[in-house]
């Protein structure tokens, strides 16, 4: 075997541990750590914790970081959800509903979402994938091309702006040379496939490197789980980047489009009745979604000198969605219905400006920042009813009929940023601030119904400091504090109650004041985590009443969030690998004169308990193949599903067992692998809908469910 083959040979499943303690101990040799590998230019803000390894050891932030291979091996790579289980804090459910996105909450922030993402701030290659007005998707992390995946958890989270509860990054990879080519297609029940193909390589040679790139792109298509759930996705994802004396210089693009229907949520009755059936009114109305979007982004970099680098980042982008709804035609019979068809085309566009320093001082490395972001989204925001004819006796349902909504909305953020660090063997100082500024204007052009226009602004500087002490050689004290704020999305500030006209002023952002307490250690073959943190909220952001495709929010009285968060890593020999996280969150509001907010009511959308174990197993005799073996087990505690606490979904233990396998054969690899997930076909419901004014909270699982995939690798 040549040398550019062992380079690429198999890698063993204990690999990614090995790596991680071999950099801890490394820097644990070395008195003052030269920096560390980060996102760059790329990066939204930089924090100690992001980028290599050792920077986790030396952190004093909750950072965990996926690699793409662990991402991606032994999986269908299709959603986020799949790799990221043994990330502790963090919920991201499935829905099995394609048109509503995943379901993401950070320590309980984002779980009132019943669409998208709220309250986690999203990041692809620095581009956000959330916009300014908190509203975000996952659907377009390219998981075949992911250099790796950081989740941001407790106060620091704050710094990548307003309604960051928890901070979600992906990078992906720089092309490098020999250049490679991957396609893979993976197939599973339900009629699901995905068909992917990926290209990285640099220009040049060794001597004199020209431009990395990276080329991913890929299409999915399942009938779905239940009636009306059929989905496809088309993804395009592209990086260049070229380093020049003192910088870099990096161009990124992204093209999504996406067709779903949806199967909406079900009641009680049905759920117990028949899981796998689709509300009537779902069929009846054809409920789809359908979306396409294009962005662009470049960043450049360049040192100059004596520490000072200059970081610059700039993107834009087109969004346009489509989305049918099931709203009854007679109630969208008044004046101040929006109607049940949303035609939604927006821009956006934002830059992020960053002076930085890192040198040595007093005997450690000093990393400071200063920095301004800038985020826009101008929304042109139409609404139709979802019928022909009259109310009463439509001619056509499921179709767009007359105009109700006409307006545009546009969002701006401009955020200036601090952020400073200091880094010995034995201690980790760090601090920063942002001061958010949030402006939303609407104007609307549809006046028959009165005149919704109006702007509305907040405001707020959030400190943040941390800290990281070595007790021992193999043992750290880590702990923050800081604020958070969680400003309304547009959609959440658009409607006063009683039906009155014009943006929802009255709506105040959620402010929060967090900390977090944790030791992390390392020893042979294996690492461990334990972290214990408090949020305490005021202003909750909640729904106050949702009629006719009019959804009202208001504030309710402080919520409270405390808990628990563990994850380990060991290996167990030569041939066995022990992974796992565990997470207790107690949810709760604390005061409220509201009844509709019960004061000692668990907050909907978050399980009390979340467990993830996994056991991975590469014998001897299969390393010739490159086998690994995996059993994974996925607990789920109850979960509330509205603020009343009037019905949960139950808690459940979920076992999945894989097999996967590569082989290097010359400048040919090839990998498979089989899967199994829900081994015990247990029923179960995978996400709620928070609140849902129908009822309809329920979103069942898959049951037992196999999936098979291969891969092959050419370098050249």
């Amino acid at each position: 075997m040549n040398r550019a083959d062992r380079a690429f040979a198999p890698p063993h499943p204990l690999a990614w541990g090995a790596a991680l303690l071999a950099a801890a101990s490394a820097h644990a040799q070395t008195a003052n750590p030269p920096p560390v590998a980060d996102g760059g230019a790329l990066a939204p803000v930089v924090i100690t914790g992001s980028g290599e390894a050792e920077a986790r050891w030396r952190g004093s932030a909750s950072v965990d970081v996926v690699d793409g291979r662990e991402l991606r091996d032994g999986r269908l790579q299709i959603n986020l959800s799949e790799g990221l289980g043994r990330v502790p804090g963090l919920v991201i459910r499935n829905r099995e509903n394609y048109a509503q996105d995943l379901q993401v909450s950070v320590r309980g922030a984002g779980s009132r979402a019943t669409f998208g993402v709220r309250g986690v701030r999203l990041f692809v290659d620095g581009i956000p994938a959330s916009a300014p007005d908190g509203s975000g998707q996952a659907a377009n992390f390219p998981l075949g091309s992911a250099d790796r995946i950081e989740v941001v958890r407790g106060p620091f989270a704050s710094l990548y702006g307003a309604s960051s509860g928890g901070a979600i990054l992906l990078y992906t990879e720089d092309g490098r040379q020999p250049t490679e080519w991957r396609s893979g297609l993976a197939l599973a029940g339900n009629g699901l496939w995905r068909l992917s193909t990926q290209l990285t390589g640099q220009t040049g040679d060794a001597r004199s490197p020209g431009w990395s790139y990276t080329l991913d792109t890929g299409r999915f298509e399942t009938d779905g789980l239940r009636p009306q759930s059929a989905a496809n996705r088309s993804t395009t994802n592209a990086k260049l980047s070229r380093a020049h004396e003192g910088g870099r210089t990096v161009l990124v693009f992204n093209r999504q489009t996406a067709f779903a229907l949806d199967p909406q949520g079900l009641d009680r009755a049905q759920l117990n009745a028949n899981p796998e059936q689709t509300t009537p009114q779902a069929i009846a109305f054809n409920t789809r979604k359908s979306v396409a979007q294009t962005q662009f982004g470049i960043a450049w970099d360049q040192a100059l000198g004596g520490g000072h680098k200059i970081e610059l980042m700039g993107y834009a982008g087109q969004r346009r969605v489509v989305q049918f709804q099931s709203i009854p035609p007679t109630a969208q019979n008044p004046a101040t219905s929006p109607g049940a068809v949303i035609d939604l085309d927006r821009d956006y566009w934002g830059f992020n400006a960053r002076w930085r320093l890192q040198r040595e001082w007093q005997g450690g490395q000093l990393d400071l920042s200063a920095g301004l972001a800038a985020d826009r989204q101008d929304d042109l925001r139409r609404g139709y009813n979802n019928y022909t004819g009259p109310a009463g006796a439509p001619t056509a349902i499921g179709v767009q009929g007359n105009l109700r909504r006409d307006e545009t909305n546009r969002a701006d953020t401009l955020d200036p940023y601090l952020r400073a660090a200091w880094v010995r063997e034995a201690l980790t100082l760090e601090g920063g601030l942002r001061h958010v500024n949030a402006e939303y204007r609407s104007s609307d052009r549809f006046l028959s119904n009165g005149n919704d226009s109006g702007e509305v602004s907040y405001s707020r500087t959030l400190p943040v400091v941390g800290a990281r002490w070595q007790l021992a050689p193999q043992l750290q004290l880590f702990g923050s504090v800081g604020q958070g704020f969680e400003t309304p999305t547009l959609n959440e500030a658009s409607y006063r109650a009683g039906g009155a006209s014009g943006l929802n002023t009255a709506l105040n952002a959620a402010r929060s004041r967090s900390a977090e307490l944790g030791l992390r250690g390392r020893h042979t073959g294996g690492l461990w985590n334990a972290t214990l943190f408090d949020i305490q909220t005021r202003d909750e952001i909640v729904v106050e009443s949702s009629s006719g495709g009019r959804t009202v929010f208001t504030n309710a009285g402080r919520t409270a969030r405390r808990g628990l968060e563990l994850s380990a890593e060991q290996a167990l020999g030569s041939e066995w690998l022990l992974s796992g996280a565990y997470t207790y969150l107690r949810a709760r509001y604390e005061a409220s004169a509201d009844a509709r907010f019960p004061a000692g009511n668990a907050l909907p959308g978050v399980p009390a308990q979340q467990l993830y174990a996994q056991l991975a197993w590469s014998p001897a005799w299969a390393q010739a193949v490159g086998g690994v073996f995996t059993l994974e087990a996925r607990h789920t505690g109850r979960v509330y599903v509205n603020d009343l606490n009037t019905d949960a979904a139950a808690s459940h233990t979920l076992f999945a067992l894989g097999a996967r396998f590569e082989q290097v054969v010359g400048p040919w690899t090839w990998r498979q692998f089989v899967r199994v997930d829900n081994l015990t076909d247990r029923r179960h419901v995978g996400s709620v809908i928070v609140n849902d004014g129908n009822n309809r909270f329920f979103e069942p699982g898959a049951g037992r469910t196999l999936a098979a995939g291969v891969e092959f690798v050419r370098r050249f």
